[in-house]
C-alpha cells in the first residue's frame, strides 16, 4: 500500500501540504491510517509543473521522512499543480526507477494498489505496450506498466478511455491466467491542466481516496499558506487533517476530474479488449 496526494490551485510552496499539515504526506509515510501498511518507507517522489512545458520530477529510494534534500526542495519549489507519493512495495525491488510519479512528456502518474499475481501477467502486459513506448520501461513495477499501457491505449487523447482500456486488459489477462481479484488501484494523473483520479478494484473494495470539496477545506490543511485560491483543490489517499467530514470520499468505481476548481465524478468501467 502506498499513499499519495495531488494539488491544483494558485501556486504554493510544496512543503505547505507535504510537511506542514496536521496529517501531512510525510507524516503518513510513518503513520498511515490504514492498518494494513502503516509505514511507507520504500521510496518517494514528487512531480510538479512550473514555467517549463514538461513537469519536474524528483524521486529517491530513501524514506521520505529521512531525506533532507526533499525538505529543502519543497521549501523552495512553488507550483500550481503537483503530485507526491510515498511507497510501500508490494514485491518489486526498492530502487529509484520503481518510485512514483512516473512521467512522460506532459504526464505524471501515481498509483496505490497492485495487480494481483503480477508475475503471471507481466509478460503479456508488457507486450501490449506500443512499440514507441516500450523502450521507456526502466523499472519493474506493475504501476509503470499500467501508465505506459494507458498511454498506449490513447490516454493522451481521452484520459478515461485510456485508463479504462488498461484496466480492461489487466482483468482480461487475469481471467485468462486464472488470477482472482486482479486489480486494486487508486490512480492520480495530471497533464498540467487538470487532475484526474480513479478509484477502482475488481472486487469492489478499493483503497481509500478523498477530495477537498471547496477552498475552505484546502485552507484548513495549511492555515499558514495565505495564497490558496478559490479554486484550490486536493486529492488525497487520507485526509490531511482531522476534519474528515470536510473531505468527500471518492465513490467506488469512479473517475474524478478537477479543472480550475471544478470537480466532476463519473462511473469508471474497464473496457475489455
Amino acid at each position: 500500500m502506498c499513499r499519495w496526494l495531488a494539488y491544483s490551485g494558485a501556486p504554493i510552496l510544496l512543503d505547505e501540504v507535504l510537511f506542514k499539515t496536521e496529517h501531512s504526506l510525510i507524516h503518513q509515510s510513518l503513520h498511515a491510517s490504514d492498518p494494513t501498511t502503516t509505514t511507507n518507507g520504500d521510496g518517494f517522489g514528487i512531480g510538479w509543473y512550473g514555467k517549463q512545458e514538461m513537469p519536474g520530477v524528483y524521486r529517491d529510494l530513501r524514506p521520505a521522512w529521512n531525506d533532507a534534500n526533499l525538505q529543502a526542495l519543497a521549501a523552495q519549489i512553488e507550483s500550481p499543480m503537483f503530485l507526491a507519493h510515498v511507497r510501500a512495495t508490494t514485491g518489486s525491488p526498492v530502487q529509484r526507477t520503481n518510485c512514483h510519479p512516473f512521467s512522460h512528456q506532459k504526464w505524471l502518474f501515481v498509483h496505490n494498489g497492485l495487480i494481483n499475481e503480477y508475475e503471471k501477467l507481466r509478460r503479456d502486459l508488457a507486450f501490449a505496450i506500443s512499440p514507441e513506448l516500450f523502450p521507456l520501461i526502466s523499472g519493474t513495477t506493475d504501476s509503470e506498466l499500467m501508465f505506459l499501457l494507458a498511454l498506449s491505449f490513447g490516454m493522451d487523447g481521452d484520459v478515461q478511455a485510456g485508463l479504462s482500456r488498461m484496466a480492461g486488459l489487466v482483468e482480461h489477462l487475469a481471467e485468462k491466467h486464472e488470477v482472482e481479484n486482479a486489480l486494486q488501484m487508486t490512480l492520480g494523473i495530471s497533464d498540467g491542466e487538470s487532475l484526474y483520479a480513479v478509484r477502482y478494484s475488481t472486487v469492489g473494495e478499493s483503497r481509500s481516496l478523498f477530495h477537498s470539496a471547496h477552498r475552505d477545506v484546502t485552507m484548513e490543511i495549511a492555515p499558514d499558506a495565505a495564497r490558496f485560491s478559490r479554486d484550490a483543490r486536493a486529492i488525497v489517499s487520507e485526509p490531511l487533517s482531522d476534519l474528515e467530514a470536510e473531505w468527500t470520499p471518492v465513490p467506488e468505481a469512479s473517475f474524478l476530474t478537477i479543472t480550475r476548481g471544478e470537480v466532476s465524478c463519473e462511473p469508471f468501467t474497464p473496457i475489455m479488449p
